[in-house]
């Protein structure tokens, strides 16, 4: 569990995360001005191309800024094919952790649905943790999925990213089981790209609205299916299909 001191250094004016498993803090953070502008969230992602692709960091600051947040900083450290244990051996992410200030750090691999990838996602995120934790931050699960060919597998990554998240008492994002929760409303959603394993944009709008469900603690229905990232480029979810995402997000992710 995580200590009342440990809480108070996420009493954040945007909104308090919420570790896998825990109660909302809102109430330890209760007692902040209400007359004070809420300063952005920063947030630091690392991981591989799960994450670059369709770059989720710049839809999820998107969705924030469309739900009247003040939008985020967000900056990544992502390389192809990278594990949490390749980061680690890099150093670019520990160098990024400790001269970021960054209130959340979201780590990201694989699928690891097997045992052993699950001791090697635990074990360094355990090590990621406690460089985050040194450095005033929280550190984020983003769970992911497996491959098309392996869907009996999705219970296990879910199972090894919940492990992880446990075990830093950490805020799980559990985006793998909201891409579940779509199919069961919609088996026909195209969530993977065309090589069965990346998201295809509606996969990635969905997991972007699972991480402003969970760290906002708001439903994410309502939100726009048209947005610009920052470039100028712009992402374009049909609105029926926007709102099936939104509430296979909510579904997951949000306050029950």
């Amino acid at each position: 569990m995580i200590h009342v001191m440990r809480l108070a250094l996420l009493c954040l004016p945007w909104r308090a995360l919420i570790p896998a498993g825990l109660a909302t803090v809102t109430a330890v953070c209760s007692t902040a001005p209400t007359d004070v502008p809420p300063e952005p969230q920063r947030i630091l992602f690392i991981g591989n191309s799960l994450t670059a692709a369709n770059n989720l960091p710049e839809m999820f600051r998107a969705l924030a800024a469309a739900g009247h947040h003040p939008t985020p900083i967000v900056s990544s450290v992502l390389r192809p094919n990278y594990s949490l244990e390749d980061h680690w051996n890099e150093g670019a992410a520990q160098q990024a952790i400790r001269s970021g200030h960054w209130q959340l750090v979201v780590l990201q691999q694989g699928p690891s649905a097997l045992p052993e990838s699950r001791v090697l996602l635990i074990q360094y995120a355990e090590r990621f943790d406690t460089l985050i934790r040194a450095a005033g931050g929280t550190t984020g699960l983003y769970m992911v999925w497996p491959d098309s060919t392996r869907l009996t597998a999705f219970d296990s990554v879910a199972a090894s990213y919940r492990a992880a998240a446990e075990t830093v008492s950490g805020a799980l994002i559990p985006a793998g089981d909201a891409w579940q929760a779509a199919w069961r409303s919609d088996s026909s959603v195209r969530l993977y790209d065309l090589d069965g394993f990346h998201p295809s944009v509606a996969g990635t709008y969905l997991v972007a609205c699972t991480f402003f469900t969970k760290l906002y603690r708001q439903s994410p229905r309502g939100l726009p299916g048209h947005l610009v990232l920052a470039g100028g480029s712009s992402v374009d979810v049909d609105s029926s299909l926007a709102v099936l995402l939104q509430q296979a997000a909510q579904e997951v992710a949000g306050s029950r």
